[in-house]
């Protein structure tokens, strides 16, 4: 395999850095795999190496990694057609998200104390936004008059618009007066996008000194606004185009950790005496 190629591929096709830096290790040890054992790439040897995956204790998830890696490796830098193979993927095992409550999204904010990471977490979930899609954003991406932010390339290649909250603007403004980035909204070291990382830290360091037991991520701010907007009666349908969803069953999911409905429910045993 030459993987300088399949990475050029990848950036051609705009997929995000996580995600080609994911390919590429699938790919490289899917290699290692093909070689050790002397085969030929094709459907009894991808299914050799998935059942050894599986061996190995790999979750569907990382499995499901491996197969998109392949499958992009023989469609799109091979030119094969998928009909002339067959990968059987493995079921998904449906989790539900993690979601903080509105009271603990404020104490996490109010212990961030640095005024570009406040900015940054403060944008992810106002907006509902994937990490990559808040470290990409470029200056001119807000629209102050109209109130909204354009977001570009997002996943699948899609672009949307979501609404920008006025507090947020105003949070963003002074923001700007103080950092002054030049391309990307929220600039790393040499005017590149800022670190995943550095934002992910940052969070986990709120999270505790916040003392919330919840295991959280940048992708729990998402989680957690699409949840407060289906609570406060925003329609399903506009809660899947702001977050970019392909399908509103992805978006159904936050009716199972909504917990409005739930609260509502009188329990028979409240009724009786104890």
């Amino acid at each position: 395999m030459n993987f300088t190629s399949i990475k050029q591929k990848l950036k051609y096709k705009r997929y995000s850095p996580n995600t080609i830096s994911t390919y590429i290790s699938c790919l490289e040890q899917f290699n290692r795999f093909i070689q050790k054992k002397g085969l030929q790439i094709n459907e009894p040897a991808i299914y050799q190496y998935l059942m050894s995956l599986v061996e190995k204790g790999y979750s569907r998830s990382s499995q499901n990694q491996h197969i998109n890696a392949i499958k992009f490796y023989l469609e799109k830098v091979l030119k094969q057609e998928s009909k002339t193979y067959y990968i059987e993927r493995p079921l998904k095992k449906r989790k539900l998200p993690t979601v903080l409550s509105e009271k603990e999204i404020q104490l996490i904010f109010s212990n961030i104390g640095n005024l570009k990471h406040k900015a940054l977490l403060s944008l992810i979930y106002s907006c509902g936004l994937r990490v990559g899609e808040a470290l990409n954003l470029k200056i001119n991406d807000l629209d102050s008059d109209r109130m909204l932010i354009s977001v570009r390339n997002g996943k699948g290649e899609k672009d949307r618009m979501v609404p920008l909250a006025n507090n947020v603007l105003t949070l963003l403004r002074k923001y700007y007066k103080e950092y002054r980035p030049i391309t990307f909204l929220f600039n790393g070291a040499e005017n590149e996008t800022y670190s995943a990382t550095s934002i992910r830290n940052v969070l986990k360091r709120a999270v505790y000194m916040s003392h919330i037991k919840k295991n959280v991520t940048p992708h729990t701010l998402r989680h957690s606004y699409a949840t407060h907007l289906l609570e406060k009666g925003t329609d399903l349908r506009y809660i899947q185009v702001i977050l970019g969803h392909s399908s509103v069953k992805t978006t159904e999911i936050y009716t199972h950790v909504s917990t409005k409905n739930l609260q509502a429910i009188k329990s028979p045993i409240e009724e009786m005496q104890l």
